[in-house]
């Protein structure tokens, strides 16, 4: 880790390693009073070097961010006492350390709900909402905003270079990978592109190997990113069987064959094995519909066929049956989730 050089003892009286340490075992949780603290406090925590520092120590802790949908009662006049009941899109996230739930703060531009069917991915203790489409035109947007956790607020980042829809995303060391989906006019695409978070900068990446709408992305062991099945343009609901991948090394796309289930739709049901290879929740419960890993890994979907919609925590083991336990959780968060990432802060 970088040697931090302050002007100021970190904690008066002790020596800075120990002063480092003290911080770094900080649960994230303090880390915006901390950040309040003093100009010292306040750089130390915002620093990647501290980031990779309680990473490497295993200070950092998972929480999992859903995209779900709120509802909220709205009195429909002093004349006409009924109520009305308004839906939106919020983030919610769960620490399955202390078994509790919470909503993120809305972000300013979309005070009343975020764009319909935006997209989730963490990296370096952040949160980043990219897409959708707009919640009263339903028109796809190019909106990108990253919620940090320390200061727990909202900035708006570089637009998307051009609209998409149900598009693949996946992150890996500060960035962020997309590919596929539709533009406004439903034509499947087979363009990809990175986003930095440290340069707030878009680069474009070489073509897939077919257009891909609808298609499902998910980065493994930190070497590659896959975008699974998708479909044509003119193959409508027709899921592929192959995908695309692209290494962080090679720069270069590479095509497999026969990873998925021909006409599956993949969205929110690809995961990783313990063996690092992919996964079909589906085919461990035909239940499951959303999933952000961590460890264990965290579903939302129905315990058996035609269940309830509940949250559970699933482990699964090499040549032994997945488990799944039930999570407790209040009315306000038991919506239908449309996406769903974990954040290590």
């Amino acid at each position: 880790m970088k040697t931090f050089e302050f002007s100021t003892e970190l904690l008066p009286g002790l020596p800075e390693e120990l002063g480092l340490e003290c911080l770094s075992r900080l649960p994230y949780t303090a880390h915006r009073l901390a950040f309040r603290v003093c100009h010292r406090w306040r750089e130390l925590l915002q620093s990647l070097d501290f980031y990779y520092h309680r990473k490497r120590l295993g200070y950092t802790q998972k929480l999992a961010c859903l995209l779900l949908v709120f509802n909220s009662a709205i009195q429909n006049g002093p004349k006409n006492p009924s109520v009305s009941v308004s839906s939106s899109y919020g983030i919610a996230v769960f620490d399955s350390v202390s078994q509790s739930w919470d909503r993120l703060a809305p972000i300013p531009k979309y005070l009343n709900g975020l764009p319909l069917f935006c997209q989730l991915a963490s990296c370096e203790g952040k949160l980043v909402v990219m897409g959708g489409w707009d919640p009263v035109m339903y028109d796809p947007v190019t909106d990108v905003f990253i919620y940090d956790f320390v200061t727990q607020q909202w900035r708006q980042g570089r637009d998307m270079p051009s609209k998409r829809s149900f598009f693949a995303i996946g992150a890996c060391g500060g960035r962020v990978f997309v590919a596929g989906g539709h533009d406004e006019n439903k034509n499947a695409s087979r363009t990809a592109w990175v986003y930095d978070l440290r340069t707030d900068e878009w680069t474009e990446l070489g073509e897939l190997s077919q257009e891909r709408d609808e298609c499902e992305g998910v980065v493994i062991g930190e070497e590659e990113f896959w975008v699974v099945s998708g479909y044509r343009t003119e193959s409508q609901g027709q899921f592929d069987g192959s995908a695309d991948v692209y290494g962080f090394k090679s720069e270069q796309w590479r095509r497999v064959e026969g990873v998925w289930e021909p006409g599956r739709c993949p969205r929110s049901c690809v995961g990783i094995g313990e063996d690092g290879k992919l996964l079909n929740w589906a085919e461990i419960n035909p239940g499951v519909r959303v999933r952000a890993s961590g460890g264990r890994v965290l579903v939302a979907g129905s315990e058996y066929g035609c269940g309830a919609l509940g949250f559970y925590t699933v482990e699964t083991k090499e040549g032994q049956n997945s488990k799944m336990e039930n999570i407790s959780m209040p009315n306000e968060f038991s919506e239908f989730v449309h996406a769903g990432c974990y954040a290590e802060i």
